[in-house]
C-alpha cells in the first residue's frame, strides 16, 4: 500500500458494532483512498462493483478492470455485478435534462445503493458504504440519503455516513491516483453527464472527452 508520511487518519470502525463491510465502488480514483484507510483499520470488507450508469461500455470496461487491479493488488475481494444498462436508461427516461446533483442522480444511487444493500443482506454483510461520496463534485447529504433508504429496507444493516473527504481524504485520493496511474475520467458516468460536459468544452472552446485517453502521472512524470 502506497503511504505518504502526511497523511494520517484516525483508525475507523464501523458503525452499529458492524463486522463485514461491503463497499459499493465507483472507480478506482474515488476508492483507493477509502480503501486504504479501511485496510489500515483492519476492517474485514469487500468491493461491490455496480454502476450501470456508465456510458459508454468502454469507458465501463476501463473503470471496472482499474478498479480490479487495485483491489487484487491487495487482495481485497471483488464482486463484479451486472452491467443492466438497459434498466438504467428505463429508470432515467423523463430525466434526460436534469442537472447534475438533481433528481437523476438520486434515481441513480438509489438503484445502485438498492443492489448493494440487497447483495449485502443476501451474503452476511451487515454495514454497506460508497466511495462515491470522496468525490468534491457529488452531494455528500444526497449520496447518505440514498445509501440509509437501501439499508432500511433490510434488518440488521446500517449503511455507514462516514465523511471521506475530511482529514486530507481528498487530497490523499489524489496522491494515489498519481502513484497508481489510474484512469482519469473526465465526467460522471452516465450518457447525459458525458453530453453536458462535451456541451460545456465545446462553449470553452476545448476539445471534446476522447474515452480511455487520460490517466493521472506520477509527479516526477510528464502530463
Amino acid at each position: 500500500m502506497s503511504t505518504s508520511a502526511d497523511f494520517q487518519r484516525p483508525t475507523l470502525e464501523l458503525p452499529e458494532n458492524g463486522q463485514r463491510l461491503l463497499l459499493h465502488s465507483c472507480c478506482a480514483p474515488c476508492s483507493g483512498e477509502v480503501m486504504e484507510a479501511i485496510i489500515a483499520s483492519g476492517i474485514e470488507f469487500t468491493i461491490f462493483f455496480y454502476n450501470p450508469n456508465i456510458h459508454p461500455r468502454k469507458e465501463y470496461d476501463i473503470r471496472k478492470d482499474e478498479n480490479i487491479r487495485f483491489a487484487e493488488k491487495h487482495n481485497i475481494p471483488f464482486v463484479d455485478a451486472d452491467y443492466d444498462v438497459d434498466n438504467w436508461f428505463a429508470r432515467a427516461k423523463g430525466m434526460e435534462m436534469e442537472p447534475e446533483r438533481g433528481i437523476r442522480c438520486t434515481m441513480c444511487f438509489d438503484m445502485r445503493f438498492e443492489r448493494t444493500a440487497l447483495y449485502a443482506h443476501e451474503h452476511g454483510f451487515d454495514v454497506i458504504s460508497s466511495s462515491l461520496g470522496i468525490s468534491r463534485w457529488k452531494n455528500m447529504n444526497q449520496i447518505n440519503d440514498c445509501g440509509e433508504r437501501a439499508a432500511a429496507k433490510y434488518p440488521g444493516i446500517t449503511y455507514w455516513t462516514y465523511n471521506w473527504r475530511k482529514q486530507g481524504g481528498s487530497a490523499r485520493m489524489i496522491e494515489i491516483s498519481k502513484a497508481e496511474e489510474f484512469y482519469q475520467q473526465e465526467y460522471c458516468g452516465c450518457a447525459y453527464s458525458l453530453r453536458d460536459t462535451n456541451n460545456w468544452r465545446r462553449q470553452n472552446g476545448r476539445d471534446r472527452i476522447r474515452i480511455g485517453v487520460q490517466y493521472y502521472k506520477a509527479d516526477d512524470k510528464p502530463n
